[in-house]
């Protein structure tokens, strides 16, 4: 018989009882405001939030985000961007130029970012809200000691939920609803993930049937300002939220001390804070970060890329964070992942460094 095929590492979440807990020690961790809303995405939570701001002036975006989020924001009010990379250094304050009626969105780019700085800059400037987007890390001490306008958190990123968008005010400002009914796509991402619980398991599912439902279903979804569905507010008091988050943290330390030292010309982005979201590697160019695209998900490892920009289309300007989205991957290491995972992914990464510092550079397959 033919040998079975290596397990899948990443790509989206499959439905786990076993990250239920109950009650007791289960779900939203305590200091979560009891006044909150729970929106479909978090997006859409961002929409109604300058829906209620009304600005009359800009909305200052990282040039280091999700394009089409920001593309989406644009609908709301005038979009414009100031420097922040993961590289460790912070914003570049030089470059975030408000002025009345501006509004500010604020990132922890992949969980590492510092609050301090932050919460200088809004003392700074009492006048100007900040939205604070903390959808890499959602329980962070961050998240939990905010100052901000707003915090908005998109939980699927790090939970197993179909859908979600925390929003809450730490400065106690109004919160808006959710408008509409809930989301076909919720339903859509939750029978994906049924049948890819049910693929793992390694009943007779197809694999093509759950990936159409999730990208039907993210297509549904996307910036939906409807409320969070019945599915996810169900689980969420339910799920074990701390443990999830330390695991998934516990995880990427792991790989990134596996891959010290061993990663030829690609280099292991900043990486701070107790859970990281994930592991960002920096390759030299664009060719090289797709060739290890490609190597990975040879071995059924699925990367995700944080964030393409074309500089063609609806992008932000900045040449410096279109050149490292780049050449940047996000290995896929998660609350699901084994050591034995970790370990295939640190193969594959050093594999491609072995070629490259054998041949001089990196061999295309």
């Amino acid at each position: 018989m033919p040998p079975e095929p290596a397990r899948e590492i990443g790509s989206e979440f499959h439905w786990d009882p076993a990250t239920l807990l109950g009650t007791a020690g289960g779900g939203l961790p305590d200091w979560v405001p009891a006044r909150r809303e729970l929106f479909a995405t978090g997006c859409g939570a961002l929409r109604a939030v300058l829906r209620t701001l009304a600005p009359a002036g800009r909305l200052h975006v990282p040039s280091y985000f999700c394009m089409g989020v920001a593309e989406a924001l644009a609908e709301c009010l005038p979009v414009t961007f100031y420097r922040h990379l993961p590289d460790g250094r912070g914003p570049r304050w030089e470059t975030l130029r408000t002025r009345p009626g501006d509004v500010v969105l604020a990132q922890n780019l992949f969980g590492w970012d510092e609050q301090a700085p932050w919460n200088a800059w809004m003392t700074a400037n009492p006048g100007i809200p900040v939205i604070e987007d903390h959808s890499h890390d959602p329980f962070s001490a961050w998240a939990r000691n905010s100052i901000a306008a707003y915090v908005v958190a998109s939980l699927r990123k790090t939970l197993p939920l179909p859908d979600g968008g925390l929003l809450w005010s730490p400065a106690g400002r109004e919160l808006p609803e959710p408008d509409g009914p809930e989301s076909p796509g919720a339903g859509q991402k939750l029978a994906a993930m049924l049948l890819k619980a049910g693929w793992l398991d390694g009943r007779p599912v197809p694999k093509e049937s759950f990936r159409a439902l999730q990208r039907a279903g993210e297509g549904a979804l996307l910036g939906s300002a409807g409320p969070a569905s019945t599915v996810t507010r169900a689980v969420l008091p339910l799920l074990d939220v701390s443990g999830i988050r330390a695991a998934s943290g516990g995880k990427a330390r792991q790989l990134r001390d596996a891959l010290h030292g061993r990663t030829g010309k690609a280099e292991v982005l900043g990486f701070n804070g107790p859970a990281p979201f994930r592991v960002q590697l920096a390759l030299p160019s664009e060719e090289d970060r797709d060739a290890l695209l490609a190597l990975l998900a040879a071995e059924r490892i699925y990367a995700p890329v944080h964030w393409r920009q074309d500089r063609r289309g609806w992008w932000s300007g900045d040449h410096e964070a279109a050149d490292l989205a780049d050449r940047t991957l996000t290995l896929p290491v998660d609350h699901r992942c084994s050591s034995a995972d970790v370990l295939r992914m640190v193969e594959v990464v050093t594999s491609q460094a072995s070629r490259e510092s054998k041949s001089g550079h990196i061999i295309r397959a």
